[in-house]
């Protein structure tokens, strides 16, 4: 069967994640994933330069992950993870990670994803702040740019436009601030950028007031939003903010947790410590479909303290399977040291791309944390000015690279890469030199 006609088949029973029918006409069939690259129903490999969706950390075709799978699914493939019901995969998933996450972290809740474990984080602290007998403290202030998922309240916390309008209205209590943002964040003149931005919080919760505002959400680097690294003096001066306004801090590591950006968990690049963190992505490198939530002993102890039930559930909450292959994986990446692999292979990869690029008419910004790194064009380099969007350059470039054999994803103009932390030197390299002659060929 040619792929045209898989894709008419797709096209006659299947709703795609942001949907379009017309963008779907050119969809790519995959049928094989080994390592870093990805073959698709024609036979054509391709480097696999997101890592599935920021997620396939471990590579794929890793046969221990798919056994692990299958020795939980025959011995126990599912039980309630209701009080009152557990199971031994859940129990020591919940010990492991609390020797990895944050020192005071230590009691988890799981979800089968990212933006379930947003749902669960934002119920989680209007609930502490309810049982602390403060129950006006509701809202939630994200970010600009900032991806927290898609679910109603997870979309209402995402700071990226494009994904409200045929949902409105969004959950009320919701509020935005500016990404630190460095290639674009304007700050008075003689302060600190990372400073000034995180200012912008303190700003949020006094015009809110503080006795209304339960948390703030933010990922340690924005991925979907363009991988933007924040400056260093940025997420100290936030925990400073929460600290002194009591406002909870929860970090949404869904993409950056265990190891992209060369830490086990990214708050660590700057010696601070969430109230609640959020996790999905990596921990099962996307084998199975798992997330979750830790938090604090504080809130724990809160939690505990209290008669009322946390009324908050869902089906695969700690599925046996998931926490099997999630334990699994956690013990990949120890072994292996994907969190080194991807500092060192990130520092390659961002070092590669400058040195290809840095001297671009149109290369804007080259920057990245880890093994997550984005080019970012622009029209023009003096003065920041994208182009104008009918020229769809971001959409072109994207095109230009596939053709090449690198399938990635772009937001608006900028070129986003993180692929799995066991691509090799020479794949590296490739997509160096697939991105570069590409942006030549697209903007001549």
């Amino acid at each position: 069967m040619t792929t045209q006609e898989l894709i008419a088949r797709d096209t006659a029973h299947l709703i795609h994640p942001l949907h379009n029918t017309q963008a779907h006409q050119s969809a790519r069939i995959w049928v094989k994933g080994e390592g870093a690259t990805l073959t698709d129903s024609d036979g054509t490999e391709f480097i696999d330069g997101l890592a599935g969706l920021w997620n396939v950390l471990a590579g794929h075709g890793r046969r221990e992950l798919a056994e692990a799978a299958r020795a939980q699914a025959e011995t126990l493939a599912y039980v309630s993870g209701y009080t009152g019901s557990s199971n031994l995969p859940a129990i020591e998933l919940a010990e492991r990670l609390a020797t990895l996450t944050y020192p005071s972290i230590n009691r988890f809740f799981f979800t089968c994803g990212g933006g379930e474990a947003t749902e669960s984080s934002i119920k989680m602290s209007r609930a502490y702040w309810k049982l602390r007998g403060r129950g006006e403290k509701t809202k939630v202030i994200s970010r600009i740019e900032g991806y927290h998922g898609v679910t109603m309240a997870a979309m209402s916390a995402t700071g990226m436009s494009a994904y409200w309008p045929l949902f409105e209205p969004r959950v009320p209590g919701f509020i935005h601030i500016p990404s630190p943002y460095p290639y674009r964040y304007e700050a008075p003149a003689g302060q600190s950028q990372g400073v000034s931005a995180a200012n912008e919080l303190e700003q949020a919760i006094l015009r809110e007031g503080a006795d209304t505002v339960a948390m703030f959400l933010a990922e340690p680097v924005q991925g979907a939003g363009g991988v933007i690294v924040p400056q260093d003096d940025y997420f100290p001066r936030i925990r400073e903010i929460c600290d002194k306004y009591e406002v909870l801090l929860v970090a949404d590591e869904v993409i950056t947790a265990f190891g992209r950006t060369g830490t086990m968990f990214a708050l660590d690049h700057w010696g601070i410590e969430p109230d609640i963190v959020q996790f999905a992505k990596a921990v099962t490198s996307g084998y199975v479909p798992f997330g979750g939530i830790g938090v604090n002993d504080v809130i724990a102890a809160v939690l505990e303290a209290d008669d009322r039930v946390w009324m908050h559930a869902y089906t695969y909450s700690a599925h046996p399977v998931g926490c099997a292959v999630a334990l699994r994986n956690l013990q990949i990446i120890q072994d292996e040291d994907l969190a080194t692999q991807c500092a060192v292979k990130g520092d390659r990869l961002l070092s590669a791309l400058r040195a290809t690029l840095g001297d671009h008419p149109h290369v804007g910004d080259i920057r990245g944390k880890g093994l997550m790194c984005a080019v970012e064009l622009v029209a023009d380099r003096s003065t920041k000015a994208g182009f104008p969007a009918a020229d769809r350059v971001g959409a072109r470039l994207l095109q230009e690279t596939t053709r090449r054999g690198l399938f990635s994803r772009v937001k608006a103009d900028t070129y986003v890469l993180a692929p799995p932390a066991v691509i090799t030197e020479d794949q590296l390299d490739r997509t160096v030199e697939i991105v570069g002659d590409s942006i030549r060929t697209v903007l001549k």
